[in-house]
């Protein structure tokens, strides 16, 4: 697959008076169209339910088993805003950017960024087979020699702000800009991460089942032509 769509609507829209279209609906709020599931419960237990159903016009993760949702489509030099809330119990989540060959680490992640969705961590960087740079690498991420991107590695990049996700139940608004090497990342207006020199520019976006239960009302993506101050 090749991340054509975007890259073209980026290029045509730039020096154009007219305005860029509206952003385009990952989600339709009936079915699953233009994702795929990957769970490796469901390759060998007949009785495996799929995590990922649609629920009162939502998209929801139901936490287990364990596994991703991932779009059909490649993409790169985008937008992604994620609106999401944990209805119950808090617990965790992501959204993968940039991912390609599943089931990567664990025998149960595709290689990619993940954007940490869960609850009070939202907005850490967690690099699974790929990587990225932030500023203040060491005291975000720990001791220079233990850094990796498999297993047993420290794989997590701190985000920069305490503070900035809705009380529990309520929506977020998660936003994502991935352009060229970097990715930016707001949650409810809030900079909460920002990386660069990532080793992979496009991909597939993927969402989690890692646990607890989560709700999306929406997923909008957008071309971008740089990425926003």
């Amino acid at each position: 697959m090749k991340p054509i769509f975007f890259l073209f609507l980026a290029v045509l829209f730039v020096g154009c008076s007219t305005p860029p279209p509206p952003p385009i609906s990952l989600f339709n709020g009936e079915d699953l169209t233009g994702w795929h599931v990957d769970v490796p419960e469901m390759d060998t237990v007949a009785t495996a339910r799929n995590p990922f159903v649609v629920r009162d016009g939502n998209l929801v993760s139901l936490g287990t088993p364990e596994g991703h949702l991932i779009t059909d489509e490649v993409y790169s030099n985008y937008r992604l805003e994620v609106t999401y809330r944990f209805a119950g119990e808090p617990g965790n989540c992501g959204v993968l950017v940039h991912a390609s060959t599943p089931r990567a680490l664990y025998g149960m992640f595709p290689k990619s960024i993940e954007v940490q969705m869960m609850h009070e961590n939202a907005g850490d960087f967690w690099v699974i087979v790929e990587d990225i740079t932030v500023p203040n690498m060491v005291e975000r991420r720990g001791p220079e020699e233990e850094w990796g991107i498999t297993e047993g590695k420290r794989r997590r990049v701190l985000n920069l702000t305490d503070g900035s996700e809705s009380v529990l139940g309520e929506w977020n608004t998660m936003v994502v800009e991935a352009f060229e090497d970097q990715i930016k990342v707001w949650v409810n207006g809030d900079l909460v991460n920002y990386g660069y020199s990532a080793t992979a520019q496009s991909g597939q976006i993927a969402i989690q089942a890692e646990g607890a239960e989560v709700e999306f009302s929406s997923l909008l993506l957008s071309p971008i032509t740089s990425i926003s101050e």
